[in-house]
């Protein structure tokens, strides 16, 4: 069947990564939309994002992958407005019936109960505390959160419960939270990674269209130090034969931000990630997108993605090999090589399985 252009030309699109908006993997039919009735396009519509909620059955989310320093996450939000265009979350919209592309950016499934179900969650009495993970799917700080307010909720849970909590995001929402992130902080309870990509704002502007740019994700950085919250830049994705050659000039600027520890991960382009990252390359960098696509196949056994546990993350091969050997030797110079301290566990004690308790919430510093 005949596959949807690259955009519909009946929408606009500005401040969006993904040049299509395919149907789901898991859908029998195509998408084929037409312009016979609008050629000039002078009636398109502007493609705005929706959010709808979801009642969540589960709030915590278990894996058990050695690439991943934590087993358990939280995610409050599916899809994300950020958009950024190489994120390997965006396959997981398919589930809903959802396309990867434009609706992994603009159809939104928001979480307003998972602060409830985690609350039930951690009151279980088999339930073992470990750290919690927040924005390993998609970014808990992206816009929508302003009115949601779904993140804080949970936070407000974990404050309560002592527990352990790593929070991952570009958004400089994180600030608006920054009064139960300090507490918990002082009590060796959070921590925080903040993701940079690249320092050119016009590139920024491309790959991650909604998201902070490199200074205001700086400016967070250096915030979040400020209030005693311990961060970590995380140089993520690197995307060989585009940013890879600003690994050292990135840890620079994380470090003099006030960032205590630094990772990085290598490009990844899990299922339809793939496609839709080389529609963006030759959208806006026809001139490089052979060099970039080529370096990662190199880096990925010929192909555009290798899935196995220990390579995903990483890659393979001397050009892997150079980034890694360069990330090293920067962040040992920089002194953000360190392992961070481990978020404390033995503050913990189980929240009230009822709700409407009153001192649930009003003994949170307590």
């Amino acid at each position: 069947m005949t596959q949807a252009p690259r955009i519909d030309p009946a929408l606009r699109t500005p401040g969006r990564a993904a040049c299509s908006n395919d149907a789901g993997r898991f859908e029998r039919h195509a998408r084929q939309p037409d312009a016979a009735g609008d050629p000039a396009g002078a009636g398109r519509t502007l493609l705005r994002t929706e959010a709808r909620a979801e009642r969540p059955r589960r709030a915590i989310t278990y894996n058990r992958s050695p690439d991943l320093p934590f087993d358990r996450s939280v995610n409050p939000y599916r899809g994300c407005e950020h958009g950024c265009i190489y994120c390997f979350a965006r396959p997981t919209h398919a589930w809903l019936g959802l396309s990867a592309g434009l609706d992994f950016e603009t159809r939104l499934i928001a979480r307003p109960g998972i602060a409830d179900t985690l609350r039930r969650e951690l009151a279980a009495p088999g339930y073992r505390v470990a750290p919690i993970a927040i924005g390993t799917n998609t970014d808990p700080y992206q816009p929508v959160e302003e009115a949601w307010r779904v993140t804080r909720a949970c936070l407000e849970v974990l404050e309560y419960a002592r527990h352990p909590v790593a929070i991952v995001t570009k958004g400089a929402l994180v600030e608006r939270d920054l009064d139960i992130l300090s507490r918990m902080a002082a009590r060796g309870l959070a921590r925080v990674g903040i993701s940079l990509t690249t320092l050119d704002a016009g590139l920024a502007r491309r790959l991650e269209p909604r998201a902070p740019g490199p200074a205001r994700r700086l400016a967070t950085i250096r915030a979040l130090a400020q209030a005693g919250v311990p961060v970590r830049a995380m140089t993520s994705p690197v995307i060989p034969g585009l940013t890879d050659h600003e690994v050292e000039a990135l840890l620079y600027a994380a470090r003099d931000a006030g960032a205590a520890a630094a990772s990085w991960i290598m490009l990844r382009l899990p299922r339809e990630v793939a496609p839709l990252f080389r529609e963006w390359l030759a959208e806006h960098c026809p001139d490089r997108a052979g060099r970039v696509m080529g370096l990662v196949r190199d880096m990925h056994g010929s192909k555009d993605y290798d899935a196995r546990w220990g390579r995903r993350m990483r890659g393979q091969g001397p050009h892997a090999e150079m980034i890694a050997q360069r990330f090293r030797v920067a962040a040992r110079r920089l002194g953000l090589d360190a392992p961070q301290p481990a978020l404390r566990c033995d503050l913990f004690r189980p929240p009230p399985r009822d709700p409407d308790q009153p001192d649930l919430f009003a003994t949170c510093g307590g």
